[in-house]
């Protein structure tokens, strides 16, 4: 074990056991940011970069374990994701539909897809839907695999579902404008019943959202890293938590 590594241990114990459990978020977002870049600066190319990110995921679930996180949201794909040359999508489907068969035979995690699945390959379809059939009874962290994902399309799926539903219902526009409210709409997103994210983290070091659950993290907390995702460690983990323990949270009162 090299002397970084010994260190960064030690480090990353002595957070940990300061680590208040009840101030510890019940819901996070992950944006997994920096692939790319963290294979170019290695040396390695695109699909090594995605492959290795992937890899992290299972670290990242077992320190959620740790710390009693109930919900995590992981950004895998996003809807501008999907137009990348298909060189690189192509690999980076496999990779995520493999890494959501891994959540899915661990045992441990309750998977869940949120997204626009159609427009989505049909075997990515597949997997996303046999990942949450064969999850569903599982009591364990509920893992949200955010693939085909934006939050304009998000909202936009929502009204939609809600006027197609209040549609086959009779509801005439006039009715349907009188009971629309945020509650209603909250009822048609692809999270409805789950807790809003109390933590949004993005790795990499950009410093903006790019439309992850852009009306669930309304009242959210973000922690911006520094490191490429397939770096991140449990020290950063802990540092992100400390961090949000440590803001006082007012929902704008």
């Amino acid at each position: 074990m090299k002397l970084r590594d010994l260190v960064y241990g030690l480090y990353a114990r002595r957070v940990e056991g300061r680590l208040d459990h009840a101030q510890v978020p019940k819901h996070i977002g992950v944006i997994l940011d920096g692939n790319r870049r963290w294979a170019r600066a290695a040396g390695g190319t695109t699909v090594q970069g995605h492959k290795a990110g992937a890899s992290k995921i299972q670290e990242l679930l077992g320190w959620c374990n740790e710390t009693d996180v109930e919900v995590v949201t992981l950004w895998l794909l996003s809807t501008d994701n999907l137009d990348r040359p298909e060189e690189e999508l192509v690999p980076l489907l496999s990779i995520i539909e493999g890494a959501v068969r891994d959540l899915a035979a661990d045992g441990r995690w309750r998977v869940h897809h949120v997204g626009n699945r159609d427009l989505l390959p049909s075997r990515t379809q597949t997997v996303l839907k046999e990942a949450e059939r064969d999850t569903e009874h599982i009591d364990g962290i509920l893992v949200n695999v955010a693939v085909g994902y934006g939050g304009r399309q998000e909202i936009a799926d929502a009204v939609r579902s809600l006027l197609l539903e209040h549609s086959t219902k009779g509801t005439s526009f006039d009715e349907l404008a009188e009971i629309v409210d945020i509650d209603l709409i909250s009822e048609h997103l692809y999270t409805r019943g789950q807790p809003d994210p109390d933590l949004v983290i993005r790795t990499s070091g950009e410093q903006r959202l790019s439309g992850f659950m852009l009306w669930q993290s309304a009242h959210s907390e973000y922690y911006f890293c520094e490191v490429f995702w397939p770096a991140f460690r449990k020290v950063d983990f802990l540092r992100a938590l400390r961090d949000y323990a440590a803001r006082h949270r007012r929902y704008g009162s």
